[in-house]
């Protein structure tokens, strides 16, 4: 399909369309205040194809009524085919649905889809793979990611730490809460936590965490993240061993350092330090929960 020695890139075009006439999506993408969580629903849900938060690039967002069109890039042949599998088995379908109502905070979001490459409807061959890649590797992008692209994914790396005093409020006065990306494990985020004898205010990670987590963790940031898998879907074996390879050239900092991006973008609210401090307890990193809790600053 392609020279070996060349990487392999395509395009491909998703066309979203809503079937509840009351949900509009270029209208809700064109609002500002619901941009960045139709933007975040659908980084997620292409992170859930592909089994990797950078499996595919949206260079932009098209909003032409009543279809809110994706270009996306690939930069890899195995993610692509990844993404087909899912957009086959319905599974994109079924992920973006569940981001949308979440992010949305709506009762639900049915959805239509269609996908192209040029001049090629894909939906018509889905069955035969090597075909569909061999249209989406003809298609080379035609544009760089726009800059309203990369001000949306700074933005909703840090949406969650911005939020985290409401949420607080939120939880403290027992309000119900929507269900994260995981619901299925009931996770609520306590208030408090114990470690070591002492009680500690529960919170959601900051950036300062991050930081230090990947700094620190070293060769067992993997073994944190199957942890951490066990109340966070996205963080399947798949997803840990992908980052393992993406990041391989940048080191362990980056490797790490993704892990935990990967978990707070999927969990939000619930990625919380308490969480993370039982996967570090779980694997013996008892100096590093410390350090996260600021035990070692106040014993000096």
């Amino acid at each position: 399909m392609a020279n070996s020695s060349a990487p392999w890139i395509g395009c491909a075009y998703l066309f979203l369309q809503s079937t509840c006439k009351t949900i509009i999506l270029p209208s809700l993408y064109e609002s500002s205040q619901k941009k960045p969580s139709v933007f975040k629903a659908l980084k997620l849900a292409l992170a859930d194809s592909t089994g990797s938060i950078n499996g595919v690039d949206m260079l932009k967002v098209h909003c032409s009524h009543p279809h809110l069109i994706v270009q996306l890039k690939f930069c890899k042949q195995e993610n692509c085919r990844r993404f087909l599998q899912s957009y086959r088995e319905g599974a994109l379908q079924e992920s973006l649905q569940k981001h949308l109502q979440l992010f949305l905070a709506i009762s639900a979001v049915p959805l239509e889809m269609e996908l192209k490459a040029g001049s090629e409807h894909l939906d018509s061959m889905l069955k035969e793979e090597d075909r569909c890649l061999e249209c989406i590797y003809r298609e080379k992008p035609d544009r760089l990611r726009d800059e309203e692209i990369i001000k949306l994914e700074s933005l909703i790396v840090h949406q969650s730490i911005n939020n985290t005093t409401a949420v607080k409020d939120r939880t403290s006065l027992n309000s119900p809460s929507l269900p994260g990306p995981s619901q299925g494990n009931s996770l609520s985020p306590q208030v408090t936590f114990t470690f070591q004898g002492q009680e500690f205010d529960n919170r959601t990670l900051t950036p300062d965490d991050h930081q230090k987590f990947a700094k620190l963790v070293s060769k067992k940031w993997k073994q944190v993240g199957r942890s951490l898998q066990k109340n966070c879907r996205a963080l399947r074996d798949p997803v840990i061993d992908n980052l393992a390879l993406e990041y391989d050239r940048e080191g362990l900092y980056e490797q790490a350092y993704q892990l935990l991006l990967r978990f707070k973008e999927s969990e939000g609210q619930k990625a919380t330090i308490a969480r993370l401090i039982a996967a570090l307890e779980e694997n013996g990193l008892i100096s590093l929960a410390e350090e996260l809790l600021g035990l070692h600053s106040s014993e000096d």
